[in-house]
Formats: structure tokens, C-alpha cells, sequence
């Protein structure tokens, strides 16, 4: 599977607000100088985000980004519709009719089996868990991801 960027770098901006939005809304240059993001591309993603309900956007001098939900209710999965849309990893999922193959075909389960996994990383992978993992990270008390 391949993860779009407007999708890596939209989680990367919620970390990154989610890490310093504390003191009030963050600006998109500050956002795009530590996340190495362009800024054009990245007030796009806020506004897609804005538009979703993950952010709020505030206008003005003393204006800027921030969480409009808690970072612990922001699931990766949302990220993902947002940005880039559900898509299945083969046609023959969403409509059995679109393959010659089924029902004979013994990899249709497989696939089926692989999106459902990544679907349930992503639903259950917040913007919370990843704060708390690069705290891990940047003192050196991170463990390795399992997946079971």
C-alpha cells in the first residue's frame, strides 16, 4: 500500500500542532520550517483539514492553526478519508463483478485480509499515540512497533 503524501504530510502538521498548539494557534510557516513541508502545499492540507473538522483555522496578527478536536480523538483512518479517500487495493474488492477471477480466486481473501489490517492500524492510531511516540523517540525510550 501506498501512503499519499498529502496524507504524511497532513499527519506530520496535526503532530506538529498537537506538539505546540498549547500556547495558542501556530502559524503554517512554522509548521512548514519544522516539518520540512512546502507552504504552499501545507495551507491546503489545513484548509482540507479545517473543512473535516480536525482543524481550526484562525485568521489575523495573532492568527493561525490549531486542533479543533483533542489529539486523542484524531484517528489516522480520518486523516486518510480527508486527504486521499477510501480506495480499496483491488477493484475486485469493492465489486466481485469486476474480476473474471472470483469466486475461484484464492488471493481475493488475502487482499481483503491485508486492507482490513491496515484499516484497523489506521483506525486505532491517533494523533495522540504518535505525539507520545516521537517523546519516546527523541528521548530514546521508544519500543518497536508490533502489529498482531
Amino acid at each position: 500500500m501506498h501512503i499519499p503524501i498529502r496524507v504524511d504530510y497532513g499527519v506530520r502538521a496535526l503532530v506538529d500542532l498537537a506538539q505546540h498548539g498549547g500556547g495558542g494557534p501556530v502559524r503554517a510557516t512554522d509548521v512548514a520550517r519544522r516539518k520540512v513541508i512546502p507552504e504552499p502545499y501545507l495551507v491546503q492540507l489545513l484548509h482540507a483539514l479545517n473543512k473535516s473538522g480536525m482543524v481550526r483555522s484562525q485568521r489575523g496578527p495573532q492568527g493561525g492553526h490549531s486542533l479543533a478536536m483533542d489529539a486523542s480523538e484524531i484517528r489516522l483512518s480520518m486523516i486518510m478519508d480527508c486527504l486521499e479517500g477510501t480506495e480499496t487495493m483491488v477493484g475486485c474488492l469493492d465489486d466481485a463483478r469486476s474480476c473474471i477471477h472470483v469466486p475461484a480466486c484464492a488471493q481475493r481473501d488475502v487482499w481483503r485480509a491485508v486492507q482490513e489490517a491496515i484499516h484497523d492500524i489506521l483506525y486505532s492510531t491517533t494523533i495522540a499515540d504518535l505525539v507520545e511516540r516521537t517523546r519516546a523517540i527523541e528521548t530514546g525510550k521508544a519500543q518497536p512497533v508490533t502489529v498482531t
